[in-house]
């Protein structure tokens, strides 16, 4: 076959793309010994020179930018996610050892002693108004309180009630108990409260006919002092209660329940987010532990039955602002409540029976200098966590910007490559060349 018969066009062929330089002979076109050729070296701008490895190291060169790029925008990520975990667990604590050192203060009486006294007076106060509920079963039980001391379980059939719900728990401010007290209302304050379902039984007695058997229990007890039990009353039964089942404080003295804080998306907790009422409630070490025959305490019965996870915020306007994160009612130390299903409390409040304020130094914890020194290191901790949050955040957000840039400009390469590609090419001079075999 003669070279003309071997001569082919290449009009509508495409040249073969190689990371190697590419040398082409033709052996019909040689002159004088001389070959014909051309070769695509590597250049800077493949647009001018017609080099076809030109577009293989630009392509990979952008590629391993943006490659490294990302890698930054990832590490730059994890320190972001690593910090916003720290700080949220120094809010946390921080707002724990707030609710242990009593942070909620009302300006009051100073020294102990002082304080002692006065929340003496202050339990005094609540027995007094609740007696002045002649007809009602807590009446009956402060009264049988006042005549035999402290305890009454020495009575048979009393044996398994533990008190009164307003004299069960204390609080350090009285704008905090009065407003606990108005959420759960004058019935449930003076609820009697017991162990198990027999106490409950043994409350009330009814005979053949299903009416009250007024001679026996709490009726026949309340004849017996000249105070006849008339009025309807709430007796909570801690045996019948389903109890918090969750996570304590760590190292919390008052057991206080480790509920998680409502959070903004940006993991900030609403402003005048004070804590959960449940753990504002301080109880006397006795009823701590172990009061049912299952192994918990009054914190993670009684009061979490009464109060979930109602939410307790400085003001009103804080409260109406956080509606989003409000699941379970919340209340505000200026009077405003919001019980669960949206409904709200308005209007002038008249507290009666209200919780007993608490004597300061006996419910902190021993070490109470060293828990504050805690609190100002773990503030000077959040305080570093936050600075180096902003730092990483800002450099997170100058990485993708340049990941953006450079992802523009590797677009517009493929396209131009593309178009360059997929057009005829041919030699210098306008000579066509043979395709490789």
């Amino acid at each position: 076959m003669d070279g003309g018969q071997r001569r082919m066009s290449i009009d509508n062929e495409k040249l073969p793309i190689s990371p190697k330089a590419l040398v082409v002979h033709d052996p019909s076109l040689n002159q004088g010994g001389q070959t014909n050729s051309f070769v695509f070296a590597a250049n800077r701008d493949p647009m001018q020179n017609g080099t076809a490895e030109a577009v293989i190291c630009n392509s990979k060169k952008l590629e391993d930018e943006m490659q490294e790029i990302g890698l930054k925008i990832k590490h730059h990520e994890d320190n972001v996610k690593f910090l916003k975990a720290q700080k949220n667990r120094l809010d946390d604590s921080i707002l724990d050892i707030r609710v242990v050192l009593g942070k909620i203060h009302s300006a009051s009486v100073t020294g102990s002693e002082n304080k002692e006294s006065s929340n003496g007076r202050n339990e005094e106060e609540t027995i007094e108004q609740i007696l002045r509920y002649d007809k009602s079963a807590a009446g009956i039980c402060c009264e049988l309180q006042k005549r035999n001391g402290t305890q009454i379980t020495h009575i048979p059939f009393l044996k398994d009630m533990i008190g009164i719900v307003a004299l069960l728990g204390k609080v350090d401010d009285d704008n905090l108990s009065r407003t606990l007290s108005d959420y759960l209302g004058l019935e449930t304050m003076l609820a009697v409260v017991c162990k198990t379902r027999d106490g409950l039984k043994a409350l009330e007695t009814y005979d053949k006919e299903g009416l009250i058997n007024k001679s026996s229990g709490l009726h026949g007890l309340g004849a017996s002092i000249g105070r006849p039990l008339d009025d309807r009353y709430l007796v909570i039964c801690l045996e019948s209660l389903r109890p918090y089942t969750g996570e304590f404080i760590a190292d919390d003295p008052q057991r206080r329940l480790a509920i998680k804080k409502p959070r903004y998306l940006n993991e900030e907790t609403p402003p005048g987010f004070l804590g959960f009422a449940v753990n504002m409630i301080n109880i006397d070490t006795a009823n701590l532990y172990c009061v049912t025959s299952t192994g918990h305490g009054l914190r993670e019965t009684l009061f979490y039955r009464l109060f979930s996870r109602l939410q307790v915020y400085k003001t009103r306007a804080d409260m109406l602002q956080a509606l989003p994160f409000i699941a379970d009612g919340a209340i505000s130390l200026d009077g405003g409540i919001i019980k669960s299903g949206g409904i709200s409390s308005l209007g002038e409040r008249e507290v009666e029976i209200k919780f007993p304020k608490s004597s300061g130094r006996s419910n902190l914890p021993e070490n109470y200098f060293d828990t504050e020194n805690r609190m100002k290191e773990l503030k000077w901790k959040r305080t570093r966590f936050v600075e180096d949050l902003q730092r990483e955040q800002t450099l997170l957000d100058h990485a993708k910007f340049n990941f953006e840039v450079k992802k523009q400009e590797f677009v517009k390469f493929l396209a131009q490559s593309s178009s360059y590609i997929s057009a005829p090419q041919f030699p210098a001079g306008g000579e066509r060349s043979t395709p490789i075999s």
